[in-house]
């Protein structure tokens, strides 16, 4: 017991790590594709990992890279590699993504993605959808991942005796 404990406590954190900077890195993505200059950044994961880009052309596409590639690269990446850690890795990340967004339009904090979104010209519907389905999908699968990594392993097969 203490063993599944313990890999899901480190599954935790990882997942934690992976989140903040596949999300973060989604905003640095999209701000220099558009033509963005980096004006300061901060990826520790502890803190809140920001981005500022000055000028942004298209600050809608920078803000909204960031939960679209925290949700889709890990689930990307489970879907090429295909194992149970990383699939509660991506899980995580998808659900986490959709949480964030709502929580901070709920919160009303003017620094967090939400309100900038909105500031932006991101349509509340939009917000809605995408918190809708990370939320929606994010916690069906994270949920079946907790329980299978918090599940004792099924017993090994019985092999026949020789004869």
């Amino acid at each position: 017991m203490k063993t599944r404990v313990l890999r899901f406590l480190l599954l935790l954190a990882g997942s934690w790590l992976v989140m903040t900077f596949t999300h973060e890195a989604g905003h640095l993505i999209g701000g220099w594709c558009c033509g963005g200059h980096l004006a300061a950044a901060d990826l520790i994961p502890w803190r809140l990992p920001y981005s500022i880009f000055d000028p942004d052309p298209r600050p809608l596409v920078t803000l909204w890279c960031g939960p679209l590639l925290g949700a889709l690269v890990p689930l990307g990446l489970a879907s090429l590699i295909r194992r149970e850690w990383l699939w509660f890795i991506a899980h995580f990340c998808v659900l986490a993504n959709g949480v964030y967004l709502a929580t901070a339009w709920w919160s009303g904090d003017s620094l967090l993605d939400t309100a900038k979104l909105l500031e932006h010209g991101a349509s509340r519907g939009s917000i809605v959808i995408y918190c809708l389905l990370t939320i929606g999908y994010g916690y069906s699968g994270f949920r079946q991942s907790c329980i299978r990594a918090l599940s004792p392993a099924p017993p090994a097969p019985e092999r026949e005796p020789e004869a």
